[in-house]
């Protein structure tokens, strides 16, 4: 009888056992926070659909980012709230921008912290979408100038790398030649290398007030219904010069993440964006789920899926979890 069948419950006997032969390890080294910065004073609001997540003025900040430092974090990623907005989204090239004086911050007060700008216009301009528009129409080239001076001008505020989210064709070739010819050579590329038009998004809208108009974003982001499409985009981006490939969102796009990892060798960033976020939390509230093993469970399975990296809001409560 004992040849007559495999004996997979062996390797699966004790914890310890487990443990030794597990596959796929998920650590606090693996996350990027995103952070959202208010211009202002005295900002601390929750975001009504994200709980736990907030919009932050910098004078608010080192609470926050003593948090962020003593749980072992690494990387957060920035996205600005301005005051004022206009049709070309002055603010997010601005000099003293707010992402911009949130990098100075923190570069000065947590040096060894990466620091990763979100490259896009979408929250600075009184329209909402992610380029100058004319006409209704979102127009590709002249919206790549806007964005090379916006990562020059995030580089030189002294972020450590510059992820465009914004799926203008030719936005990494634009940002690499504007980096290199303002002497930020070493500066790397997260590019939004594979960013589906999603329901997703929809309380990271609310969180960074970057809701659309008029429209949609249907004809620069992808259609959910492509995964050839996919390889399309990385394959362009890799050319181009991006140094990391994200692909966003991640939790209804994990064959999507494990096509880009079998076909780059770039480092592979999943997004698991706030509507991913958003529902575990209503669940967790509602008592329906147990917070802690789905969470876990769902940043593994980016993980086993192939990506190297994930951008997740989960992050801290993540971070507290491993460490216990």
């Amino acid at each position: 009888m004992t040849n007559e069948f495999a004996r997979h419950r062996r390797l699966r006997q004790s914890a310890n056992m487990r443990a030794l032969v597990r596959e796929t390890v998920l650590s606090v080294n693996d996350f990027i926070y995103p952070l959202f910065i208010a211009e202002g004073e005295g900002v601390r609001n929750e975001v009504s659909s994200m709980p736990g997540v907030f919009q932050l003025s910098i004078d608010n900040l080192k609470e926050e980012f003593d948090e962020i430092v003593s749980l072992g974090i690494k990387a957060v990623i920035l996205f600005g709230l301005p005051v004022e907005k206009d049709d070309v989204g002055t603010g997010a090239y601005h000099n003293h921008g707010i992402v911009q004086e949130a990098t100075r911050y923190i570069k000065e007060q947590y040096p060894d912290l990466l620091v990763i700008a979100d490259t896009c216009l979408c929250e600075y301009t009184d329209h909402g979408h992610c380029g100058v528009v004319e006409d209704g129409n979102v127009l590709n080239d002249p919206s790549l100038e806007l964005l090379a001076k916006t990562a020059v001008s995030q580089a030189e505020a002294g972020a450590d790398i510059i992820a465009p989210s914004n799926m203008m064709d030719g936005f990494v070739t634009a940002i690499r030649q504007g980096l290199d010819a303002a002497g930020y050579t070493e500066i790397p590329i997260m590019s939004y290398a594979v960013k589906y038009s999603s329901a997703f998004y929809g309380p990271f809208r609310e969180a960074a007030d970057s809701t659309p108009q008029f429209g949609d974003r249907k004809t620069y982001q992808m259609d959910p219904a492509n995964r050839r499409e996919a390889m399309r985009e990385a394959e362009a981006d890799m050319e181009q010069g991006a140094d990391f490939l994200i692909v966003k969102p991640a939790l209804s796009y994990l064959d999507i993440i494990r096509d880009v990892r079998n076909e780059f060798d770039a480092p592979v960033v999943a997004y698991n964006v706030s509507g991913e976020y958003s529902m575990v939390k209503a669940a967790a509230l509602n008592g329906w789920v147990d917070e802690k093993a789905i969470v876990l469970e769902k940043l593994t399975s980016m993980k086993r899926a192939g990506a190297d990296l994930i951008m997740t809001y989960h992050a801290k409560d993540a971070a507290r979890w491993l460490s216990e």
